[in-house]
């Protein structure tokens, strides 16, 4: 008989060992949940990282914690279900995959709706199998038989569900607001999406001239290019200055339009002139303000930051390129007669980087103030409220919901859950979920919102 000699390798080598010992549990089953009877059930659900990128050591130390929790439970004979599975991460994997594009010298309006999800999809593939090797690298004991994806179609129904269900309850609403807008993917963001940056800027004093050419209105500005918008200027009812001048107008530089001079508490009289201009397309408060004096909205801009037609000879310049034309025809006609350095904070564009623009935009929201109520009465309960560690965080959490504002959840993306509403395409009439399966019905030709 020949004798078999097994030799010990000098080094440990970790790789090797890692991956067969990751395959025996994988192929035994060690990780499934069983579903058992008589054992009683413990769950984590792995917060499911974005198929943006690879994960990072962030991503290893917090499965690290999970994983810990899983093993024990597991030991102590409970049936036990680690469900893995990752985010679509809609407007941060849309960016990702036009900048590819964009190295490609294409882009998603060349390529098509359907073309560009099939890139999209392409894209999650490929990120999702890095993501499965780094769990694996980590010898998490995942239970892959059950993982999951945001866009799977039975989370895209119950977000179908979820959705019409509010939008019966009165909760979701279509509307015409200020809305954070990146130009660069052409679509709403919600205020956590934006990433304010102190930047260098200037304000920029203008003298309006009164229509009946008695004088002028001190106005200053961040953003010049949104004064081809502007419907107002507006002083404070007990500022003595201006009390002579409350209903009468002044001419518009550069546009020639006639606009008014409204009384409004909303204006400080200690900052600057104590005068403002009013854009109410391009302002969250100006918006606010506009509606309170039935004033014009005059939206400015395109949806890529260009200038439209509202914006005259400016048509078809970038906002920024606008800018420095205006200032320089507004120096020339005399109007404009300071520039004064000034560091503001200004939103940019969590995914793209782009500064984001405050644009009047028809969108669908969330009506926050019912749910918010509730939350706020629910922490006045002893046995239900949320009990915060440290407890100081509490007061943070009642700040938030005693000043929430309406929550904006729609996104001009393509990669993304579609949201369940239909338009008819004669009237412009939208209509729901249900609604809208019981009117097509009827023969109309309708699209998908």
């Amino acid at each position: 008989m020949e004798n078999q000699e097994h030799t010990m390798q000098t080094k440990y080598n970790p790789q090797e060992t890692e991956a067969k010992w990751y395959s025996y549990w994988l192929e035994g089953g060690f990780f499934k949940a069983k579903g058992e009877e008589g054992k009683e059930a413990y769950s984590i659900v792995i917060p499911p990282p974005n198929v943006t990128g690879k994960l990072h050591l962030g991503h290893a130390w917090d499965t690290t914690l999970q994983d810990i929790l899983v093993r024990m439970k597991r030991m102590q004979g409970y049936d036990t279900l680690w469900l893995p599975g990752m985010d679509h991460a809609g407007i941060a994997t849309q960016a990702k995959v036009e900048a590819r594009l964009k190295e490609q010298k294409t882009n998603r309006y060349e390529l098509g709706r359907e073309k560009f999800l099939e890139k999209s999809w392409e894209w999650k593939e490929e990120y999702a199998s890095f993501i499965r090797n780094q769990w694996a690298k980590l010898g998490l004991s995942l239970d892959y038989s059950r993982e999951r994806f945001t866009l799977d179609e039975g989370l895209s129904k119950a977000v179908r569900e979820v959705f019409v269900k509010l939008y019966e309850k009165g909760l979701i609403y279509r509307g015409e607001y200020i809305i954070n807008w990146d130009p660069e993917t052409r679509t709403a963001l919600s205020d956590i999406e934006v990433i304010y940056k102190d930047v260098q800027g200037a304000f920029y004093h203008m003298n309006y001239p009164l229509s009946d050419g008695t004088g002028s209105i001190e106005v200053a500005t961040t953003r010049p290019e949104t004064m081809l918008g502007d419907t107002a200027v507006a002083v404070h009812p007990d500022d003595d200055r201006y009390k002579h001048l409350i209903g009468k107008t002044v001419t518009l530089p550069i546009v020639g339009r006639e606009i008014p001079i409204v009384a409004d508490d909303y204006v400080d009289m200690e900052f600057g002139s104590g005068a403002v201009k009013i854009t109410p397309a391009h302002d969250p408060n100006d918006f606010e303000l506009g509606n309170r004096h039935n004033l014009a909205r005059i939206l400015v801009m395109n949806e890529d930051g260009s200038m439209n037609v509202n914006a005259g000879e400016y048509q078809g310049l970038d906002r920024f390129e606008c800018r420095k034309k205006l200032v320089s025809d507004l120096q020339k006609q005399g109007v404009l007669f300071k520039i004064e350095e000034h560091t503001h904070s200004v939103g940019h564009s969590e995914r793209s980087g782009a500064v984001v623009e405050p644009y009047l935009s028809t969108q669908w929201f969330v009506k926050m103030q019912p749910l918010a109520d509730a939350a706020i009465e629910l922490q006045k309960s002893d046995q239900e409220k949320v009990h915060f560690v440290p407890n100081r965080f509490e007061k943070t959490y009642l700040r938030w919901m005693e000043n929430i504002r309406d929550w904006c959840i729609s996104r001009q993306l393509w990669w993304g859950h579609r949201i369940p509403a239909w338009y008819h395409k004669e009237t412009g009439e939208v209509y729901v979920g249900h609604e809208a399966l019981r009117i097509s019905k009827t023969g109309i030709r309708m699209k998908m919102y």
